[in-house]
């Protein structure tokens, strides 16, 4: 699906959104859902310091001025890998950006993250992943970490991590693996109106946080992180 076949679909009555270089900002109206701030990354573009500071003063200078979900659409490659961004800290300006999502997601701001391409790295962490609910479309391609990199990290060889890919969805990129761990909360069809699908989304809002370790153990996807977040919590609260 195309950025413009997205929008289109998203948004049948129009939408005052730019695309500026690969950053998307603006607002949109949802009929009987009120008006959503619109922000993202199209295009492959990769999430650089720059880019991560415009998004995070666009959603921080709209907490005073609406009350509408934030939307965040997703086609980028990873954190940008170069020099200059990693020496003004790139790390605090991807970590900065997902604070402010968490933020307004917690002061009347509901997040909802649209991936509809690729995306990896700090900038799937830095925005889809940091929204409370995550919808994929058909064709998303999301990559936390690709399993080269991941065989430097962990030092074991690519056909290891190839085979245990095949039975363990965190080895393993891709849509449908990080649906079953619960990082992606939804799927929707794509050959439906998403409008429509955006508006049972907004009426059945979950009111909790996070809740992507329990449906990573209902999917059996994920199964310890449940059980190991609630033993933590209930540590943390004892007397």
């Amino acid at each position: 699906m195309t950025l413009a076949d997205l929008l289109a679909s998203l948004f049948p009555d129009g939408h005052e959104i730019t695309n500026e270089s690969g950053i998307l900002l603006g607002s949109a109206p949802l009929g009987r859902s009120g008006k959503a701030l619109v922000i993202g990354v199209s295009g492959k573009t990769a999430l650089g310091v720059d880019e991560a500071i415009r998004i995070s003063s666009f959603v921080l200078a709209s907490l005073g001025s609406g009350t509408g979900p934030i939307l965040v659409i997703v086609d980028s490659d990873s954190q940008r890998m170069s020099k200059r961004d990693e020496l003004l800290g790139l790390n605090e300006f991807l970590s900065h950006l997902a604070k402010c999502l968490i933020y307004a997601d917690m002061n009347d701001r509901p997040t909802i993250g649209i991936l509809y391409g690729h995306t990896a790295a700090g900038a799937f962490l830095a925005t889809a992943l940091a929204t409370r609910v995550l919808v994929g479309l058909p064709g998303a391609e999301p990559v936390v970490m690709d399993l080269p990199s991941m065989s430097k990290v962990t030092k074991l060889p690519i056909d290891i991590l190839e085979e245990k890919a095949k039975s363990t969805p965190v080895f393993a990129p891709g849509l449908q693996n990080l649906a079953q761990t619960g990082a992606v909360h939804l799927l929707w069809d794509e050959k439906a109106s998403l409008a429509e699908q955006l508006d049972g989304l907004l009426r059945a809002f979950p009111d909790a946080g996070d809740r992507r370790d329990q449906l990573g153990r209902d999917r059996k996807g994920r199964m310890k992180a449940a059980e190991i977040s609630e033993r933590v919590h209930a540590l943390a609260v004892a007397p």
